[in-house]
């Protein structure tokens, strides 16, 4: 731990460029003080992620700039002629974070390339990739709530940076002084003189193209005439997501209209993220009002996407992730066996914690699952694997419990428009023979057993809240011998690298009957995640199940 008082002190004298954190520091009372500065805001490979504000553990001005001068030393380590592209979403202070990191970038002699307008995270690692760049950074604290804000680092293949690549970024970056030893230089001088460039629309139209083409209608005709409410959660969406479908011909949409345009303060959704139920709220009062078909909501960002469907009463009931992701899966492994179009070694990947009934829907139609540790940036890692091999088509899905999902290799993240544009094909493909996505779901499950996940989160705010998630772990790394009434089969610990993954402070517990929970620190947040895994003959016996699972794990908290 850093002396937080004399770090302080530092900061009343050297940061002089910001009112905002000049008049917080002026402010701040001992135990403010001490969470500013007890620490350095984490650097991995999620890059930085924080809540705005003056203070080494705080997303500003100053962290961010260190952030992009480590990078910057990096960069210029292994390339001759780097380079760089920049995207930022509608968060507080993301247009400026993006300015701040696009000056020091050029000080150092690196060719920046910023999206001229917010833009949804999956458009830099496609500009990245499209362009030939040598990294991509994205200002973005995707669904956390409106006091966050986060750097997002891409590697020259569009995927978010390794642990490799991370440890030696923050390597680079401790060894900086965050005042002495950045080098800046004014955004408006670097546009004036080249060394920072807007990225043309043409790239744009490019990502845009290449998510029609993830259709897998194979020229069959379905009615587009479907009534979709859309919401981009007063995000980065809007556009790209909009001008996809109508595209594509789908042309009955009606957008929420107070969470249309771009507002970091989110004041309709106070935490904008597509998997809590509050923030659809609005979306499902638009849908109620105008008996529309199909809700879709995307996140900030725009790499999440939560949709909300009509049951046989009319009413409307919201999906999961993994829902979702079964559903999708399921669809395109079924269109690409009709048409003749699954490749000769198809592969899908998810990740640990998503449902598991996913590989037996890929097992039905031939296809290799992949399982991966939390994150999308490992399933983008093995379809750079498959690229690699020359097998960049053999991937056909990847997708993750938390509303994240891809169907092609055109960029290394998950991505809402893509997402967005696939529920919507689906849905319509269903619909056109007569059946809802939730009577598909229901023949899943006839099919390969009724399971439930779910995923519980609990915060633990300050340098407090992060030694009492270490004091848990080390719990559960224990003798814990069972969960409820289901005992322990065996214990993964990926802090112990197995199956060719990294290592990572996850533990996933194997119960009896097909059951499982994982349990893991938050790689961006101040939160430790649970995630339960239940098959159970039916719905009121897996629910029983799972509470007893969840209650006997959280006595040790």
């Amino acid at each position: 731990m850093m002396d937080f008082q004399k770090e302080y002190e530092r900061w009343l004298k050297f940061a002089t460029t910001d009112e905002d954190i000049e008049t917080e520091l002026k402010t701040m009372d001992e135990s403010q003080i001490e969470d500013a500065f007890y620490c350095d805001l984490a650097f991995g490979t999620g890059g930085l992620r924080g809540v705005i504000g003056a203070g080494t553990n705080r997303m500003n001005v100053y962290t961010v700039a260190k952030a992009s001068q480590g990078l910057a030393d990096y960069l210029n380590k292994f390339h001759e002629n780097s380079s760089v592209a920049i995207g930022y979403d509608s968060r507080i202070k993301s247009d400026m974070f993006a300015k701040v990191a696009a000056g020091v970038f050029a000080a150092n002699g690196i060719q920046v390339n910023i999206w001229p307008t917010l833009m949804p995270v999956p458009t830099v690692s496609f500009a990245t990739r499209y362009l030939g760049y040598s990294a991509g950074v994205m200002i973005t604290a995707s669904h956390n709530p409106s006091k966050y804000n986060g750097y997002k680092v891409y590697g020259s293949d569009g995927c978010q940076i390794t642990t490799e690549a991370a440890s030696e970024i923050l390597a680079e970056i401790e060894k900086l002084d965050i005042f002495a030893d950045v080098k800046k230089s004014e955004f408006e001088t670097g546009v004036a003189d080249g060394t920072i460039r807007y990225i043309p629309d043409k790239v744009y139209t490019a990502f845009v193209e290449e998510v029609k083409k993830q259709s897998v209608l194979f020229g069959e005709t379905v009615d587009k005439n479907v009534a979709i409410v859309y919401s981009p959660l007063n995000g980065t969406g809007l556009k790209p997501v909009t001008r996809v479908l109508r595209e594509m011909g789908y042309t009955n949409i009606m957008v929420v209209k107070e969470q249309a345009l771009p507002d970091g303060n989110f004041s309709t959704c106070p935490y904008p993220n597509p998997e809590i139920k509050e923030a659809m709220s609005l979306g499902m009062e638009y849908t109620k009002k105008c008996n529309a078909d199909l809700l879709l909501a995307t996140d900030p960002d725009c790499d999440r996407v939560g949709i909300a469907v009509k049951n046989r009463s009319g009413e409307y009931k919201l999906l999961t992730g993994n829902q979702v992701g079964l559903l999708l899966l399921d669809y395109i492994c079924s269109q690409r066996i009709k048409h003749g179009r699954m490749p000769a070694d198809p592969v899908m990947v998810k990740t640990i914690v998503t449902m598991d009934m996913g590989e037996q829907i890929a097992a039905h139609y031939g296809v290799r699952t992949i399982n991966v540790l939390t994150g999308f940036k490992f399933i983008g890692e093995q379809i750079g694997k498959l690229e690699a091999q020359g097998k960049a088509d053999s991937y056909i899905f990847g997708f993750e419990e938390s509303y994240g999902y891809l169907t092609g290799s055109y960029v290394r993240d998950k991505d809402g428009v893509d997402g967005a544009y696939m529920i919507c094909e689906m849905f319509s493909y269903y619909k056109t023979h007569g059946i809802s996505l939730l009577e598909k779901l229901d023949e899943l499950y006839s099919t390969y057993g009724y399971c439930i996940n779910t995923l519980h989160s609990y915060e633990f705010e300050g340098s407090a809240g992060f030694e009492k998630m270490q004091n848990i772990m080390k719990i559960f790394r224990g003798e814990i011998t069972e969960f409820g009434s289901k005992k322990v089969v065996k214990l993964l610990d990926y802090a112990e690298s197995f199956d060719g993954l990294p290592k990572s402070d996850v533990l996933k517990f194997l119960l009896e009957g097909h059951c499982s929970i994982v349990v893991r620190p938050s790689g961006t947040e101040p939160k430790l995640k649970i995630y339960v895994s239940v098959s159970a003959v039916d719905r009121e016996e897996a629910e029983k199940i799972e509470a007893e699972i969840v209650k006997s794990a959280e006595k040790w908290f």
